[in-house]
């Protein structure tokens, strides 16, 4: 299957602090990819290099088959990138903020874009209305939305979901699944286990400035201990996988 996103032997350091050693990954066509870290572990700086908002300091990555380093103008143009904090326009409706973007990007068809954005947002009844008075689910949403204008053909998600309550969230992740369904790549960064257990085709843990582990779920699991057959065998579940591959244990309240 061809690869979407292809990464070898990523580094990139600050001053004296080297925050990735040796990344090496790869994203197929079609598919949802999650990258799990604990905080500090380069999780953002590995998309701001991806997206061309950061230099390696060696290594080779390539997105839609452009490299991001030589052919930056060129990766730029196939991919979108939603950070960690929502920008949007407050003071604008949903409707402007949306309408803003697709005369940035020169769309042909701007009202029929924008509505058909605001209907995938769910956002219609809230269209006219100031952003400042959306709630963070609507906001993280309408976010999206605006980084989809133009249809990218890879889409960073840097914790999309953080700060939602949870059915706000579980809204998100049906959002998500839809965006593959209509052709977009998802590379996904988040620290909530359940979250890329749910979503993920492929899921990569990066942990002392490498990936530690890659791989599906079930091959995933594969690297846990043995399950302790009791009256029935309990599966594990991604949160213990990740403390067992990281040598961390779980907390129990």
């Amino acid at each position: 299957m061809e690869n979407i996103v292809s990464v070898s032997q990523l580094k990139k350091s600050f001053k004296s602090h080297e925050v990735l050693k040796d990344v090496s990954f790869t994203i197929p066509k079609g598919s949802i990819f999650a990258l799990l870290g604990s905080n500090g572990a380069g999780k953002t700086t590995t998309v701001k290099i991806l997206s061309t908002l950061s230099k390696p300091d060696d290594g080779k990555a390539t997105v839609c088959g452009y490299d991001v380093v030589n052919q930056g103008d060129y990766v730029r143009e196939c991919i979108s990138l939603t950070g960690q904090f929502t920008a949007v326009d407050e003071v604008l409706t949903g409707r402007e903020n949306l309408n803003l973007i697709a005369q940035l990007k020169r769309l042909q068809n701007v009202k029929a874009k924008v509505d058909e954005w605001l209907a995938f947002s769910n956002l219609e009844d809230a269209a006219n209305r100031k952003v400042s008075t959306y709630s963070g689910g609507m906001r993280r949403r309408l976010d999206i939305a605006m980084s989809l204008m133009g249809s990218p053909q890879v889409i960073f998600l840097d914790e999309p979901t953080t700060g939602l309550d949870p059915q706000n969230r579980i809204a998100m992740w049906n959002l998500i699944k839809d965006l593959v369904s209509k052709g977009t790549n998802v590379f996904l960064t988040t620290q909530y286990l359940e979250e890329a257990e749910y979503l993920a085709d492929k899921i990569a843990i990066l942990h002392g400035g490498s990936i530690i582990a890659n791989g599906t779920l079930d091959e995933l699991k594969e690297l846990f201990p043995p399950a302790k057959k009791e009256y029935i065998e309990k599966q594990p579940t991604l949160e213990e996988i990740f403390l067992a591959i990281v040598g961390m244990e779980k907390v129990v309240a």
